[in-house]
């Protein structure tokens, strides 16, 4: 193994230990926990990756790349979440699992803030992706790549010197200049043989399970256009039965920048047909669930509200057909 790569692995390895550490402290305190000094925090985090260079990398003790980069991952950590939470909004920081929210820290820096001669952009991306293969779950290496290609599509290929300049620099974000993009959602249901309620999800690059959903014209009917979304996703036809509801989120694209996404869900019935996912690089898989499987899903937390509702007025429907 290479040694930057080890050297990384062990800032991963030392970020997860503080990390857990401290998620340790808030659990056994029931609250938050407690915030210690600065020359507190780096000497615990110091200790860590004393004991983890001797552990897993004997000779590395004095190695200045992996002493220089948690260094820098800990100075930028505060930017680095705010980017974190620009860039893929519906992914809280806290809820990102502890090993891809370091491995993110840990590429963002390299990416954003490091020495481009000595670690130039794609090699930063790269090396996060192996991290995530090596140390994170079966989905990481994808949301890895989404998040950390999302911000180098975005900032391009700057100097050094530019960084401050793009558009991750402290600079307020005003919803309200950005170009709106609307889209229409169906959280569709159906009966299984046995009569139990099925949902339809589609799963994303992310790891998440979510509502198919696709854009409408500002001049088109949103249930219409929302029929015809479903199916160009998920190949069925929908018949729309009532409004869940709507959300809004700031989103990012490689080459049209930011846009606010305005969101409208709707409950919708369908004859059970195997669901067929179009070629997307957004999606990776589409299935139907039974309602108690739900719960044990990885969901964002917007749409977790959208499917409490469905699954209430299903449940009343039900009582009532008795």
């Amino acid at each position: 193994m290479a040694n930057r790569h080890l050297s990384r692995s062990i800032v991963l390895q030392t970020l997860f230990e503080w990390d857990f550490l401290l998620a340790s402290q808030k659990q056994s305190e029931g609250g938050p926990a407690e915030k210690k000094g600065a020359n507190s925090r780096a000497g615990q985090i110091k200790e860590i990756l004393n004991k983890n260079l001797k552990e897993f990398a004997s000779g590395l003790e004095d190695d200045n790349f992996v002493l220089s980069l948690i260094d820098q991952v800990l100075e930028k950590q505060s930017k680095v979440d705010e980017i974190i939470e620009a860039s893929a909004p519906d992914w809280p920081i806290d809820k990102i699992s502890v090993v891809d929210r370091n491995i993110l820290r840990i590429g963002l820096t390299e990416l954003l803030f490091g020495d481009r001669s000595q670690v130039p952009p794609k090699v930063a991306i790269n090396e996060a992706i192996e991290l995530a293969k090596t140390f994170g779950g079966e989905n990481s290496g994808k949301f890895i790549n989404g998040v950390l290609g999302s911000v180098y599509k975005e900032i391009g290929s700057p100097g050094k010197e530019q960084i401050s300049k793009n558009t991750y620099a402290d600079k307020p974000l005003d919803i309200s200049e950005l170009p709106v993009e609307k889209k229409g959602g169906a959280l569709v249901y159906t009966k299984g043989e046995d009569g139990q309620f099925l949902l339809a999800l589609v799963h994303d690059v992310f790891g998440y399970w979510t509502i198919s959903k696709g854009g409408i014209l500002n001049e088109e009917n949103e249930r219409e256009a929302t029929k015809r979304e479903i199916k160009k996703e998920i190949g069925i036809d929908i018949e729309i039965e009532k409004k869940l509801g709507e959300n809004e989120y700031v989103a990012s694209h490689p080459s049209k920048g930011k846009s606010l996404k305005k969101v409208v869900y709707f409950l919708a019935y369908s004859e059970y047909k195997e669901l067929v996912l179009e070629k997307s690089s957004g999606l990776d898989g589409a299935r139907w669930f039974e309602l108690s499987l739900i719960p044990e899903l990885r969901i964002y937390n917007d749409i977790i509200p959208l499917i409490s509702k469905a699954v209430e007025i299903l449940g009343s429907e039900k009582s009532q057909s008795l």
